[in-house]
């Protein structure tokens, strides 16, 4: 079994770190007195600096105590929190994140640059902090011991046996202790084992400190504030300057014996409830297991050959006499069954981790363009196959950036046409069946559909005059090369984003829905399947070849007799329920050479609003299909997004249900239009 690389163990938790302190500072833009975020924050700086410096990372740790030290200010009230302040941090936060990645690069121009706006957004006193703070550990040692405010104080603290695994050092932290004054440290060995009993990796040793300070009783206990739930720790003041003590009388004996027997008293207490305290946050703590993704996949792709395997033990022990064999084989569909529906929950993340990365682009997208934006967010806990998370990063950011550039307005035109100067961005998720759909929607200007039509005229992509449906319309802002825009700008332009969207949304077998009202905003919907690994399917026949449909795009199936086939040739329109919906013919699309079967079927398959039938010879039945990528050489075959291998071991193609609708209303305009 591999032991974890502690770098890296290290640098997943500093990018945890990172995201944190990033949220941390978004929250604050909202409430600069939001004392409770102030401490978030600069816990988080405190611990990627401690973290840092214990595994190497020098420049980074160095950095971060700057940015550390100007929030420990602000926590103390000795400056404010600004905006300009939080701005610099978030800028300091990115240079951290390559501090991490390039630990031994050459940062040190950008360190200083951001380091100077720090300094300025502080009015100079993180510099000066910085500077008292040197010149305090320089002469420490020396400082008058009986000057007035100077309190001392005895620690008895022990560590968690797994500690040092878990990414304490007792060495920094005593050293922690030192900068408040002058300490004594004795180590305490009571609780020692034999050496043979020893297990290297535990801290067996407590430490009993005398400290001499005239920092608060707080500033002792921050040096532990990110171990203090799972700690003994045992602190009292023995002893103050007479300066301190003489604003106060002093206490009859008899008072001071009996708060020394409650104080005895608490510390007992404490002592007992700490080992139960500690029990508790590692049970907390071993309830959740880090598995690197990879295994996951590896997980998945097992599992998907188990059900194959499955599929064909059925179909033999359904043709077999021997019941036994169907027991054991309707007993293994059971558990394989099970063990799929685990594996699928496994792989589920909420969208939250997806939505809290447009906080920063909004941010730093407000800063650019001079707008007021807010991101609003709605159905974060929506859950959606990792996968599937992390391809839809880069097409949401394309959305996001679009519907501020182009959609929202300035303040002062927003102002004009009677609107709050603040636009709004909403990101949104839900689930429907077994599809999510996210929705990014703004109240802004919305689309020109004159300019659209004008623009996609002028590159060829639709002819003069051209009758198309409003969804058709919309739909060309995803033509390659396509762009509205007057000018090239840092934020679009250049007409490389939103086919990029689309060409993502196709390849994870979904599609893309447009709404828009001029003078109102915009609202483009994504509706994504919530796995690309494991799907419900139904197996079709057309002709001898057999081929799979997503079960969740499938609305209802109808009969189309010969008769009825040949009634349709030259319209290929059915009467639903008063609706004419067009079908295609997949026997004639996939060219099969092959007679149609006397009694044919009507598959009825929609994404959104767009719906169309397709003819196929028989419908078998459900099927849990394991989807298979198409090799590179399939690339321009649009009309599967993939294949799956049938109980008998035969291959089945997987209907592209988004390609095929556009087909079916490609077709239905040709018809009308020559009609």
């Amino acid at each position: 079994m591999n032991n974890p690389d502690p770098i890296a163990v290290f640098k997943t938790e500093a990018l945890e770190q990172l995201e944190l302190i990033e949220a941390g500072l978004l929250d604050l833009t909202r409430d600069l007195e939001d004392k409770a975020q102030i401490d978030a924050v600069f816990r988080g700086l405190h611990t990627l600096k401690g973290s840092g410096s214990m595994f190497g990372f020098d420049q980074l740790a160095a950095f971060t105590h700057h940015c550390e030290t100007a929030f420990d200010r602000v926590r103390k009230g000795e400056a404010p929190a600004t905006t300009e302040l939080v701005s610099a941090v978030l800028d300091a936060q990115g240079h951290m994140l390559a501090l991490l990645q390039t630990p031994n690069g050459d940062h040190e121009a950008m360190s200083a640059k951001l380091l100077d706006n720090l300094h300025r957004a502080v009015g100079g006193s993180a510099k000066a902090a910085t500077q008292e703070t040197a010149a305090a550990e320089q002469s420490g040692s020396m400082a008058d011991t009986s000057a007035a405010g100077l309190s001392t104080w005895e620690l008895t603290f022990s560590l968690p046996l797994n500690s040092m695994i878990n990414g304490t050092n007792p060495l920094g932290l005593l050293d922690e202790l030192r900068e408040l004054g002058e300490a004594q440290v004795e180590a305490l060995s009571d609780n020692v084992p034999p050496l043979e009993e020893i297990d290297p990796r535990e801290i067996h040793v407590s430490w009993r400190v005398t400290l001499k300070t005239d920092k608060p009783r707080g500033d002792i206990e921050d040096v532990f504030i990110f171990v203090m739930d799972d700690m003994v720790m045992d602190l009292k003041q023995i002893a103050t300057a007479p300066a301190a003590v003489a604003k106060k009388a002093p206490a009859p004996a008899t008072d001071i014996a009996t708060d020394a027997a409650k104080q005895a008293a608490a510390n007992a207490a404490d002592a007992s409830k700490a080992p139960q305290q500690t029990d508790a946050k590692s049970q907390k703590q071993a309830d959740n297991v880090r598995v690197p993704a990879l295994r996951l996949d590896e997980m998945m792709d097992r599992v998907g050959e188990l059900v194959i395997a499955q599929s064909r033990l059925s179909q033999m022990a359904g043709s077999a006499a021997d019941l036994g064999l169907r027991s054991v084989s309707e007993e293994i569909e059971r558990l394989a069954g099970e063990l799929r529906d685990t594996m699928m929950v496994l792989r589920m993340m909420p969208v939250a981790s997806l939505f809290s990365r447009f906080r920063r682009l909004v941010h730093d997208l407000a800063r650019e363009t001079g707008k007021d934006i807010e991101l609003i967010t709605e159905g974060e806990m929506t859950e959606v196959d990792k996968t599937v998370i992390d391809r839809l990063a880069d097409p949401l950011v394309h959305l996001v950036r679009n519907s501020v550039d182009h959609g929202l307005e300035t303040p002062e035109d927003r102002i004009a046409v009677g609107k709050s100067p603040v636009g709004r961005v909403h990101l949104s998720a839900h689930q429907t069946g077994s599809e999510v759909v996210i929705t990014i929607k703004d109240d802004g200007r919305g689309i020109d559909r004159a300019r659209v039509r004008a623009k996609a005229e002028t590159n060829g992509l639709i002819q003069p005059g051209a009758q198309l449906s409003d969804q058709e319309l919309l739909q060309l802002i995803f033509q390659p090369g396509f762009s509205t825009a007057e000018k090239v700008t840092n934020l679009s332009g250049r007409g490389v984003g939103m086919d990029v969207v689309k060409k993502t949304i196709e390849t994870l077998r979904g599609a893309i829905d447009v709404k828009s009202n001029p003078g109102e905003g915009s609202e483009i919907a994504l509706r994504i399947p919530l796995t690309l690994a494991i799907i419900d399917g139904l197996l079709v026949r057309v002709g001898s070849g057999r081929y799979v449909l997503p079960l969740s795009a499938v609305e209802e199936c109808l009969e189309l007799s010969l008769e009825e086939d040949l009634k349709s040739r030259g319209r290929s329109f059915i009467s639903l329920r008063d609706d004419l919906v067009p079908f295609l013919r997949l026997r004639e699309l996939f060219r099969t050479g092959t007679q149609p079967d006397p009694f044919q079927k009507v598959v009825v398959v929609s994404t959104g609003s767009e719906r169309v039938g397709l003819v196929v010879d028989q419908i078998i039945g459900d099927h849990q299909t394991v989807i298979k990528n198409m090799s590179k050489l399939h690339d321009h075959v649009s009309a599967f997004s993939g294949a799956t291998i049938l109980g008998d071991g035969n291959v089945a193609l997987i209907l592209d249900v988004g390609h095929l609708i556009a087909a079916g209303q490609h077709q239905e305009a040709q018809l009308r239009a020559a009609g």
